[in-house]
This record gives C-alpha cells, sequence and structure tokens, in this order.
C-alpha cells in the first residue's frame, strides 16, 4: 500500500477514534451484550438458571457486607464448594475470587472429607505400661540371642499379658553394620567383575542366532563375543576360556540364572579362579552394563 493510501486509511478512521464516539460505541457493545445473554438465557435449562442466579444472588451478597475487603467465611467456600460439582459453567459468573482458589477449597475439602472417613471408629490397643517396656528392654539387651516369641513366651509365664508384636516393637535393636548395596558392590569391583549374557538374532531364514558377550564392567569393553545356533553348557564354557587363555581370569563373574550355563560351565569357571555371582530371578537390573551393551546392539 502507498503512504497516499495509508493517510486516506487514517483519516477515514479518525472520527471514530474520538472519546465521544469511543463511549457510545462501548455502551452499544455493552447493551449487545446483554440482549444476547438475555436470548441465550432461554436456550438453558431450568437448573443452569437456578444455579447462576443463586451464584450471583451470594456473590452481591458478599459485595455488600460492611467492610473494606469483605472476608469470605465458611459458610461461603462451601457454597461455591459445592457449586462447582453441581454446576459446570460456574467459573463464567464467579468474580469474587479467583477459579483456582475455589478449586483449592474443593482440594481442601476432599481432604477434610476422607480424614474423616478414615478417623478410627474405636479405641486401639491399650497402651504397655512403662514398666514393662522397660523390662522388654532389659530382657533383650541382657540375652542377644532371643527374639521376641522366646520374650513373649518368658513374659507369659511371669502372667504379663502382652502381645508378641509389642514385644517386637520395644526390644532393643543391636547395631550391626550394614551391609553393602548391590550398587556399591558393582562399583567398589568393578575392575575385578565381568558379566556375560546371550542374546537373540533372528535372520531372514527364520532362524535364531544366539549371540554370546563377555564385557569387562570396569571399561565397559567388550572382552569376547561368539555366535552359535545350539548354545550349550560346554560351549559356553570353552568361550570363557577363549576370552582369558592366559591366566588374566577375573575375581567375580556377574550372570543371570539360564539354564545355558550347566554343570560343564560352572566346573570350567570354578577351575579358572572365577568366582560365580548370580544375580535373582526376573532381575536384569542387577547385570545392568551387559544389558545396556545388549540394548545399544540391538
Amino acid at each position: 500500500m502507498s503512504v497516499s493510501g495509508v493517510s486516506h486509511c487514517l483519516l477515514f478512521i479518525r472520527p471514530f477514534c474520538d472519546s465521544r464516539t469511543y463511549g457510545i460505541r462501548r455502551y452499544a457493545l455493552i447493551m449487545l451484550k446483554i440482549i444476547l445473554q438475555a436470548l441465550f438465557s432461554g436456550l438453558r435449562s431450568r437448573e443452569a438458571l437456578i444455579l447462576e442466579n443463586a451464584a450471583l444472588r451470594h456473590q452481591i451478597e458478599v459485595l455488600q457486607r460492611n467492610s473494606t475487603r469483605p472476608a469470605l467465611k465458611w459458610r461461603d467456600r462451601a457454597f461455591w464448594d459445592l457449586l462447582c460439582c453441581l454446576w459446570p459453567a460456574w467459573r463464567d459468573s464467579l468474580y469474587i475470587v479467583q477459579p483456582e482458589t475455589v478449586i483449592r477449597w474443593h482440594r481442601r475439602g476432599f481432604r477434610y472429607y476422607w480424614r474423616w472417613k478414615s478417623r478410627p471408629k474405636w479405641p486401639g490397643r491399650p497402651r504397655v505400661s512403662p514398666e514393662i517396656r522397660v523390662l522388654i528392654r532389659q530382657m533383650s539387651t541382657a540375652n542377644p540371642l532371643w527374639g521376641a516369641p522366646r520374650i513373649h513366651g518368658e513374659l507369659l509365664k511371669l502372667a504379663i499379658d502382652v502381645s508378641q508384636a509389642a514385644v517386637s516393637k520395644y526390644m532393643v535393636r543391636l547395631g550391626r553394620p550394614p551391609s553393602q548395596s548391590w550398587r556399591t558392590f558393582l562399583t567398589n569391583h568393578a575392575k575385578d567383575i565381568v558379566s556375560i549374557d546371550f542374546f537373540t538374532v533372528p535372520t531372514a531364514t527364520f532362524r535364531v542366532i544366539y549371540v554370546f558377550l563377555v564385557l569387562d564392567n570396569a571399561r565397559r569393553q567388550i572382552i569376547h563375543f561368539n555366535i552359535t545356533t545350539n548354545p550349550t553348557a560346554v560351549w559356553t564354557g570353552q568361550q570363557m576360556a577363549e576370552a582369558f587363555p592366559w591366566d588374566k581370569a577375573p575375581k567375580y563373574l556377574v550372570r543371570d540364572r539360564d539354564g545355558i550355563y550347566g554343570s560343564d560351565f560352572e566346573h570350567q569357571v570354578a577351575s579358572m579362579g572365577i568366582e560365580q555371582i548370580r544375580t535373582a530371578e526376573r532381575s536384569p537390573w542387577q547385570n545392568p552394563y551387559v544389558e545396556r551393551v545388549i540394548g545399544s546392539i540391538r
């Protein structure tokens, strides 16, 4: 568009942009909006109109309270909490608070309801007296090899009626050094650990090839691999001998509980001075490094 065209457009729009014309147009738009709302209100259901009138009346009542900033009471919160459950279009008629505030009230009321619903309906077990608790601690400290059943039986001999669960609760726990976790074992002994596993590869002729991997956990390096169509324990043991031919066998070998690793494989690994660490059933996460390599290969 040329400069002259822009100037003509501005001259055409200028009469509609003064303050008086703007006020008239704004008033006309407001009246049109009211008329349209009145027309569309006839298309809504009677229940929706009743709920909308109740919401507007409640807001007028709140705004007419003698205070600069009307304080909402618990009755007001309960009213909008119930209204947001009964009326889907409650947000369109809400002016005194934000819709997020009503949703927060509803969630709080939901928590209060379920707290009341889950309250204990009767008193619990009677509390164990302090004297009996001290006696249980003394017996467990003086007899560290006694368990809760033994201490419970001794208390019954003394005519002290207390449950075995209570005895187990008040016993003194002896401090024992925590055992290392599986992740700690893999981290601390990574230089002495190798992981092995099989995975299958289907061919174009519908044959299944078994791939055997030997992985160094310290450097995540594949030490040895081979393929076969008929894996046996003898063949798998021979692969371990080929992977570590010159007295370089690791200290630990991590593997799963597959039936491929039979007695011949175990004899071969034992003769090489390798200690086998078997993972738990259906726990591939306990052999994570070789599983990650297999996933990358696939």
